[in-house]
């Protein structure tokens, strides 16, 4: 039977589950042992494996990611948390050079199973240094996985299957998603990584968003609905490796796609995500792709100023109904 857990009760038993059957994974990260975590996601981890395998670390981004990527090259399987991605740039060296690099560079003599996860995205009032969306910079670079559960269900079973791949996994969790509830398998179970899933079938149009773009693009499609309009959720669930052949296939059949993405409109993911649609698509759209992101600025620390930097469902119906010319 189904049980309902909160996003972070899901990542917790993701790890827990995997550090019983696997003596070589262990959790490293600020404050992921004594205080259970930043965001109580390995709360309990502690006592139940001990100081070997859940570490606190120094307030050094830098180093522990480099701990981590050693231990994975000697046959050791890490779990790294930072406490926000926003202080994974203190680490780019690490991740970028080294993480996604070294098993091409050593002509596979190393593989590097390691898991970088933490929150990402914006919160609330946190400002410019504390609420950005990373994965676009990190999808961007070869050798690195990207994923973004939206839900519990997902994040567990994305988590185990991340936990047990061979190359490094840049793992995102939305920041404000920690608390919502959700049905999960009762049982084992995993997620494979490159896989899509559509939230909501529909006709009309497509939504594609990922991590808590989901919950706008699915409410977007709650509101469509009242007017009559059958509007398909798409969710990546894996940046990188992208599942395109799901996307073209949802949006093959509705002739319109609007692309919902927190981060930012340069270089961002759903302008890949466009582009692989309109090359793949063209002769079946009905309607230019349209993509409603965040902001082109630093997140401002005022509340309401912040909240007109985040997509949201009525911009979203708007930018939906825009491309059924119904405004």
């Amino acid at each position: 039977m189904p049980r309902t857990v909160a996003f972070r009760e899901a990542l917790n038993e993701a790890m827990a589950e995997e550090m019983e059957k696997d003596d070589r994974i262990f959790l490293m990260g600020e404050e992921v042992g004594h205080y259970d975590g930043a965001y109580k996601v390995s709360k309990g981890l502690l006592k139940k494996f001990g100081e070997k395998r859940v570490i606190d670390t120094p307030i050094a981004e830098g180093g522990f990611v480099g701990v981590g990527i050693g231990a994975a090259m000697v046959g050791l399987r890490p779990i790294i948390e930072l406490m926000t991605w926003n202080f994974s740039f203190v680490a780019a060296d690490q991740l970028i050079n080294n993480a996604a690099k070294i098993r091409q560079m050593s002509g596979g003599q190393f593989t590097l199973p390691v898991v970088f996860r933490g929150p990402g995205g914006s919160a609330h009032m946190l400002a410019a240094q504390h609420s950005q969306s990373t994965e676009a910079l990190w999808a961007h670079i070869p050798g690195l996985k990207v994923v973004m559960p939206a839900n519990p269900k997902d994040a567990k079973g994305l988590l185990k299957s991340a936990i047990r791949d061979d190359n490094p996994i840049v793992f995102i969790e939305g920041e404000v998603l920690y608390a919502d509830q959700g049905e999960i398998p009762d049982g084992e179970y995993t997620i494979p990584l490159g896989v899509a899933e559509v939230k909501r079938p529909g006709t009309d149009i497509t939504i594609i968003g990922w991590s808590k773009m989901v919950k706008i693009a699915l409410a977007t499609a709650e509101a469509l609905a009242a007017e009559g309009i059958e509007a398909e959720v798409v969710d990546p669930r894996t940046i990188r490796p992208l599942d395109e052949e799901l996307l073209v296939q949802s949006v093959s059949k509705t002739k319109r796609c609007l692309i919902l993405e927190e981060g930012w409109p340069f270089n961002g993911v759903g302008a890949e995500i466009a582009y692989r649609i309109g090359r793949r698509c063209f002769d079946d759209l009905d309607a230019p792709v349209e993509r409603l992101t965040g902001a082109d600025m630093p997140m401002p620390y005022n509340h309401h100023l912040e909240q007109q930097c985040i997509p949201d469902v009525p911009r979203a119906v708007a930018a939906a109904k825009k491309l059924l010319y119904l405004e």
